[in-house]
């Protein structure tokens, strides 16, 4: 429910509508209708003309803010925004006093599976007694484990379990969010998860984007026959999920003991073929030419990337692929984080996400992540930052929407508590410095 904190000084002249319930008590109001007019906002941050969809190399490093600012949302959107100086306070009566405060876009987190059903504590337990997440998967735990679990919960069940987690993530900033199936591993099980991110979208004012990603592991069914599984993939379940419209995306663990080249070349031809562009899981454990591959097939983004080597690097530099980092899952399986600095210093862009699931990164605290970011792969405030707004956004597809203060755009956006600069937001880890969020216009 909406609320008048004593360090959000709120002037409305139309009574507050609630009742709109998208989830366990998750409640947004109707402030004003129409207008709602920021006024004396400390850093207005990522304003952006329309023609950037991403940042790279120097740039990541060029946050372009406005001190002392107003911005004017209508409806939905960002109508326009300047220096206090200008601030046209006959637009409305509506108006939220940002004093002190940093007002951002919200993030844009290219990379989640939150479509899970129950944990995965357990195997948390065995590997502080040393076991290694191979030796977890080898054992039946790992994916297996967790589609296990969704195939005998209901699709009711675990739209209510990946509700709660949404409206959390809402609340910590997330205001975009791709959602992969992929727990499932047999067509029935992959259309229920994927219509539960689907039944998010329409229930949530989050931009919600849906990757079908039957390529995360092979069934016990098809346990010595991958070739066998990878046909029904293709001939079977692609047709189905592009028939009842279920995913915008294609994505495939290219990764070994999974699936290696040849299989995902193999499933990101068959998912074009039905228009689902392609996305990769790649270079976690291994380096077997995955990015490449991604590049060459126009992969909208290959994710993960703990581990790089100058081929992949000079692939990156000849496409429009955006690399994707996942801090979250290096700190939980303590394995290398994506050598960001590399990347950044070859020209290239990076997007961060909190890659949230079960097994191996079971958060969905963008904030986190962006603090991860700088304390251990050694990125800049301003370079976290943008890979988390702009940079998401567009390695899901939503450059033209979301990602960065601009006229046009979604209005979510992202009001602090009173801070004295951006950069207090990796600083303070520990600390959650949101105060409230706008979604689409709409206040938590």
């Amino acid at each position: 429910m909406f609320k008048c904190t004593n360090k959000t000084r709120v002037l409305l002249s139309l009574p507050l509508v609630f009742g709109v319930d998208y989830s366990i008590g998750f409640v947004i109001n109707y402030l004003g209708f129409m207008k709602i007019l920021l006024i004396n906002i400390h850093q207005l941050l990522q304003i952006r003309e329309s023609d950037v969809c991403y940042v790279a190399g120097k740039q990541m490093d060029d946050l372009p803010l406005l001190q002392n600012a107003w911005l004017l949302i209508n409806k939905d959107t960002i109508e326009d925004f300047g220096p206090m100086q200008t601030v046209p306070l006959k637009a409305t009566k509506n108006i939220i006093d940002c004093s002190d405060r940093v007002v951002m876009p919200t993030y844009c987190d290219s990379h989640s599976h939150i479509v899970y059903a129950g944990d995965r504590v357990d195997e948390f337990v065995q590997r502080l007694e040393g076991k290694s997440y191979q030796e977890i998967a080898a054992m039946g735990g790992g994916i297996l484990n967790s589609a296990q679990k969704l195939k005998k919960t209901t699709e009711n069940q675990l739209y209510q379990q990946a509700a709660q987690r949404l409206e959390n993530c809402a609340y910590l900033g997330t205001g975009a969010l791709e959602i992969k199936s992929g727990y499932g591993l047999n067509l029935e099980s992959e259309l229920k998860m994927l219509r539960v991110a689907k039944r998010l979208g329409t229930k949530f004012p989050v931009a919600i984007k849906s990757t079908f990603l039957g390529a995360h592991a092979l069934p016990e069914k098809y346990k010595d026959r991958k070739d066998e599984y990878v046909r029904h993939i293709c001939k079977d379940m692609i047709p189905e999920v592009a028939t009842q419209n279920l995913a915008d995306y294609i994505d495939v663990f290219c990764e070994e003991g999974y699936f290696d080249l040849a299989d995902t070349e193999q499933i990101l031809s068959a998912g074009a073929k039905h228009g689902l562009k392609g996305k990769i899981h790649v270079n976690q454990f291994n380096i077997i030419g995955g990015v490449a591959l991604g590049v060459a097939m126009e992969a909208l983004s290959v994710d993960h990337l703990e581990l790089l080597d100058e081929e992949d690097l000079s692939a990156l530099e000849g496409g429009q692929t955006m690399p994707v980092a996942l801090p979250g899952c290096s700190l939980f399986l303590d394995i290398p984080f994506t050598p960001a600095r590399t990347i950044i210093d070859r020209g290239l862009p990076l997007a961060l996400a909190t890659d949230f699931n079960p097994g191996s990164a079971p958060s969905g605290n963008m904030n986190l992540v962006i603090s991860l970011a700088c304390m251990r792969m050694k990125m800049t405030p301003a370079e976290a930052i943008n890979a988390a707004t702009i940079n998401g956004a567009y390695a899901m597809g939503l450059a033209t929407t979301h990602g960065s203060i601009t006229r046009g755009k979604k209005a979510s956006l992202i009001i602090t508590d009173p801070i004295k600069d951006y950069s207090h937001l990796p600083y303070d880890f520990g600390q959650n410095h949101i105060d409230q969020v706008i979604l689409n216009g709409r206040i938590l």
